[in-house]
């Protein structure tokens, strides 16, 4: 019971990305075309809201669920590593259809073929872990 708030709040995301069709193949397909700014204004709205939220909660405004200030470390520069790192993910995206957050709604609705996109990311990750020391970082 201690964490049924987080599945509460990952049932309501799963269910506003269905409704607001985050999770549509052919929405993200008209995203990579350039055809359509419906996905654009979600990923901008979500970009807004961070922002927001992140700006809250380094003066103070927001606490973490313990009551202890949200700390968010700094990041190592390197053009490089994102640019080659984004590429990947847009690619995967493209060809799958959904990044990894819809990936688990999708199994939700019943896309059940997604259960391979899914098997695929974690053997992904897995590799990366394997890899991590002796990839340029």
């Amino acid at each position: 019971m201690k964490y049924l708030k987080f599945i509460l709040v990952g049932v309501f995301f799963g269910i506003v990305l269905v409704k607001s069709e985050a999770v549509s193949w052919y929405r993200i397909y008209e995203m990579f075309r350039f055809q359509s700014f419906h996905m654009y204004g979600i990923i901008g709205t979500a970009i807004a809201s961070g922002i927001l939220f992140l700006q809250l909660s380094k003066r103070g405004l927001i606490k973490s669920d313990e009551g202890a200030d949200i700390y968010v470390p700094k990041k190592d520069r390197g053009m490089y590593r994102y640019i080659i790192g984004g590429t990947i993910f847009g690619f995967g995206w493209a060809l799958i259809g959904a990044c990894p957050g819809p990936m688990y709604v999708l199994i939700g609705t019943g896309v059940y073929s997604m259960l391979i996109v899914l098997l695929a990311a974690t053997f992904g990750t897995f590799i990366y872990g394997v890899l991590k020391d002796k990839l340029p970082h």
